[in-house]
């Protein structure tokens, strides 16, 4: 148990973690919003650095050394820590003072955007299949999909390893899809387009949940920021 010289009140504890001023933290508490180690916070509550914050069952992060990358990542790199063919990977294109793990896996012949962190509850937010946070890719493919094909990846597809969710598809030009999916199986959307007869030339991750950056050019990379942290909580906490 902590001194009570190493607690701060809860309300300037929320401030300095860029959730809102004191005063508006004040009344965040009040309205029961908030919870110290899933017990809800009264008005004058201290907290020690070991509590668990939450605001609206949303973690509440303190942490100065967890970090988050968002990472635009290049065909021909692989999605993994280390590589035992010693192939480029997502982690040698972020910085290397903290140790950091991709968020789920982008094939090495995809691109576009994944995360990159330490932060092990929101990597599991987002890859357990029971969170089902969304991820939206465009497709370029072989040929032109009939109105029939785009309605059979809506319903869902049957691979080998089982009929897939219902997906959102449209096509905003001749042979390019948008494909937002829910699972996260391997080469999902590749063989989901093989499916259907029409080959995946190329395949760009352009949004995992609400986040979404078309600056970020290929191997570019940015943090997170507080903000859209929370918001990947929050679309796992809704999904």
């Amino acid at each position: 148990m902590s001194s009570e010289e190493s607690r701060e009140r809860l309300q300037k504890v929320l401030a300095r973690a860029g959730i809102a001023s004191r005063r508006a933290s004040e009344e965040m508490i009040q309205a029961g919003r908030v919870t110290i180690n899933g017990q809800i916070a009264a008005l004058g509550d201290k907290v020690a650095d070991s509590d668990r914050i939450e605001l609206d069952g949303i973690p509440v992060l303190r942490d100065p050394n967890l970090v988050h990358y968002l990472l635009h990542k290049p065909r021909d790199v692989v999605s993994t820590a280390s590589d035992t063919e010693n192939r480029q990977t997502v982690v040698d294109l972020v910085p290397s003072a903290i140790r950091v793990y991709p968020v789920g896996r982008l094939d090495a012949d995809s691109e576009g955007l994944i995360i990159l962190t330490n932060d092990g509850d929101l990597t599991h937010r987002l890859t357990h299949p029971s969170f089902g946070v969304p991820k939206e890719y465009l497709v370029h493919v072989e040929g032109i999909p009939q109105r029939s094909a785009l309605r059979s990846l809506r319903e869902g597809i049957q691979l080998e390893d089982g009929m897939t969710a219902p997906a959102q598809v449209s096509m905003p030009d001749q042979g390019l899809l948008k494909i937002t999916i829910h699972e996260g199986r391997n080469r999902q959307v590749r063989r989901m387009c093989a499916a259907i007869g029409h080959p995946v030339v190329r395949l760009v991750r352009v949004r995992i949940g609400p986040i979404t950056d078309s600056s970020l050019t290929a191997g570019s990379w940015r943090e997170l920021t507080n903000e859209e942290v929370r918001s990947l909580y929050q679309a796992a906490a809704n999904s």
